[in-house]
């Protein structure tokens, strides 16, 4: 019998960044499209938090592909057009706290690929349930202003939602 070897926890920096992308969804109006969670890892009296649609990139598959699936698989919008894209990848950390437990504990923060896209249907096009075989990622959803995106974040990603508020505060414009 092999005697029983506990490892210890990787330290956060060598675990890898998840590849994934965001997008910011604009409609005619020039609001942004915002959805509701509330992360098991949070716990409940953390109270819900709002954010952009987001999510993991395949294997093989490109970003701008991820933001299209995940615009879909998210929201259940499939009308919407490509109108911007962040020049670089922007990268966020777990705070110490999450590491481990959020991002299936496989991660340190996410690497993402950021997209700018106008929304072309209509709001009884969007679906927030539940698809087949997965769970809902919202519970609720509204348009905002992005002026107030960087406040409705969860606090480790306010840097980053900072950061693409600036890129695409310009886009944010109602249509002509």
């Amino acid at each position: 019998m092999k005697p029983f070897k506990i490892q210890a926890a990787a330290s956060p920096v060598a675990l890898p960044y998840r590849p994934s992308v965001g997008i910011m969804l604009i409609n005619a109006d020039g609001q942004v499209w915002t959805g509701r969670r509330t992360p098991k890892w949070m716990g409940a009296s953390a109270g819900p938090i709002w954010q952009m649609p987001q999510g993991g990139i395949l294997k093989f598959e490109s970003p701008r592909a991820a933001a299209i699936r995940e615009l879909a698989e998210e929201t259940g919008i499939r009308s919407a057009e490509l109108i911007g894209e962040m020049p670089r990848c922007l990268t966020y950390d777990l705070p110490p706290e999450l590491i481990g437990i959020a991002l299936k504990g496989r991660y340190r923060g996410q690497r993402q690929w950021w997209f700018a896209m106008r929304f072309t249907g209509k709001d009884i096009d969007i679906s927030i349930a539940a698809k087949r075989g997965t769970k809902a990622e919202f519970d609720a959803w509204a348009w905002r202003s992005i002026d107030e995106l960087p406040a409705l974040v969860t606090p480790f990603k306010r840097g980053m939602y900072e950061t693409v508020v600036g890129e695409f505060r310009h886009l944010a414009q109602p249509a002509s």
